[in-house]
């Protein structure tokens, strides 16, 4: 992200460098010590979610979501991944006020119906940028936006610099403040949850993409992060909360900080009060998004992960990291990114989505052909998308593409999920039994581990020579 945003932030970052948790960022595991709990199914079982989000930012109307095929969610499974965060749009659901648009929900639908074929998890995410169509973007619709005649100045050169402009800084106040417009939001939400909340697909609900808001005067922007994440974020997300609650009591409700998380500020966000709620920051950087290359020395990793761990264990609640992934991935640190990246997203997270699962160049997953574009075939790994029991160590070996888990066991399957590779992968097994010890790697595939409850299980999974 964004010019304004990196030099307001400098500072904060250059401070935040030398915590201790960049000690811990060295080593690359997930581990239970840090007390964040983990993301869980209706089995009890432990899950984890590695994927991408998929969108339609460019269709509209009768054409919405056109760009979404089946392909998505073939391909994303046949790579090993079980999650996708759908982006869909306040502005394509309800054109006017209080006219929902029903072929706008069948095709939500019909993606979710390929998905639930593919075996993803789906996270339908109400997404905005720059606050919807009056600004020339995506998201709330132009009817609930209100800007008091307050000056905008688009910035085509650096979109995210809108996000500072007077008018869209108090359509953000309005759509907190006004009663009606609070109403039409939760509204928004009953349709959206009572439609699909049934649907077998759908994992959850992403309230809002990426929350602003006003800046006070004198204030910088840490400061008022905090006061809108606490004053007007806090207390939005538990209106919406109840309303989804009024027709879905199972789904998960996530729930994001302002980006200014990004740059290593602790977010000001007070309880969600919902027993299934999800806190979801992004990960990206301001220079790296301005086309920097990666600097290891920098320390932001290590920052961004110090900050976002605060919230999720004072609160007890699980993170998934919504979007994350640089736009040039070929510089020359970049395969050090992607490294680093990973070993800190899986150390602290149950999941994570990239940006963006998309068929072409700029941040797309793949080219047109369906391969991975540089470096991002690192995001395809082992992992455990299920796990029966209690995690006591989970590691994760970039270098060999090795992975190792131990739990003590529950009832229920464990699953292993493995990418394509040629060769295969091997699976060594200590305390429980499996019977696909060594697994194809002409396709992604799961291999299902049953132990008696109780006992201490060790899997270890590496790849095969070719």
């Amino acid at each position: 992200m964004y010019r304004r945003l990196c030099a307001a932030l400098v500072c904060v970052v250059l401070l935040s460098t030398g915590t201790a948790h960049a000690k811990a960022a060295a080593e690359d595991h997930r581990d239970p010590r840090l007390g964040i709990p983990p993301l869980t199914d209706d089995r009890g079982r432990v899950l984890t979610l590695r994927g991408w989000n998929v969108e339609d930012k460019t269709h509209r109307g009768e054409a919405a979501l056109s760009a979404i095929g089946e392909r998505h969610f073939r391909d994303l499974r046949a790579r090993g991944f079980n999650f996708a965060r759908l982006l869909v749009f306040w502005d394509d659901l309800e054109p006017e006020r209080g006219r929902y648009s029903e072929r706008y929900l069948r095709r939500i639908e019909r993606v979710l119906d390929w998905a639930h074929k593919h075996r993803v998890h789906v996270l339908i995410d109400a997404h905005q940028d720059v606050f919807g169509p009056a600004f020339g973007h995506r998201g709330i619709p132009e009817w609930a936006t209100r800007t008091d005649g307050l000056p905008f100045q688009p910035h085509p050169d650096d979109w995210f610099d809108e996000y500072f402009e007077p008018a869209v800084q108090r359509a953000f106040t309005h759509l907190y403040e006004d009663p009606d417009l609070r109403r039409a939001q939760a509204d928004m939400w009953r349709v959206l949850a009572g439609r699909l909340g049934d649907h077998p697909a759908v994992l959850g609900y992403d309230l809002i993409n990426e929350p602003m808001g006003e800046t006070g005067q004198g204030e910088d922007l840490p400061t008022a992060a905090r006061r809108i994440e606490r004053d007007q974020l806090t207390p939005l997300y538990n209106r919406l909360a109840d309303a989804v609650r009024s027709v879905d009591d199972d789904s998960w409700i996530f729930f994001e900080p302002t980006p200014i998380v990004g740059e290593g500020v602790p977010t000001g966000l007070g309880r969600i009060d919902d027993p299934k709620a999800v806190y979801a920051p992004h990960f990206y950087n301001t220079a790296m998004e301005a086309g920097a290359d990666y600097d290891p020395s920098a320390g932001w990793i290590e920052a961004y992960e110090s900050a976002v761990t605060v919230y999720p264990r004072r609160y007890r609640v699980p993170v998934v990291v919504g979007e994350w992934g640089p736009l040039n991935n070929s510089l020359p640190n970049m395969g050090r990114f992607y490294r680093d990246a990973l070993s800190s997203l899986n150390r602290y997270g149950s999941g994570w989505a990239g940006y963006v699962w998309c068929y072409g160049g700029g941040y797309c997953a793949v080219d047109a052909a369906g391969r991975f574009r540089t470096n991002k075939e690192q995001t395809a790994a082992p992992y455990a998308p299920a796990v029966a029991g209690r995690v006591t160590a989970e590691v994760h070996e970039p270098g060999s593409g090795a992975f190792r888990l131990s739990y003590r066991a529950g009832r229920g399957v464990t699953e292993i999920s493995v990418p394509p590779r040629a060769g295969g992968w091997r699976i060594e097994l200590t305390g429980a039994r499996t019977a696909t010890p060594v697994l194809p790697g002409d396709r992604a595939a799961i291999a299902r581990v049953r132990a008696r409850p109780g006992a201490h299980v060790t899997v270890v999974v590496t790849p095969r020579r070719s």
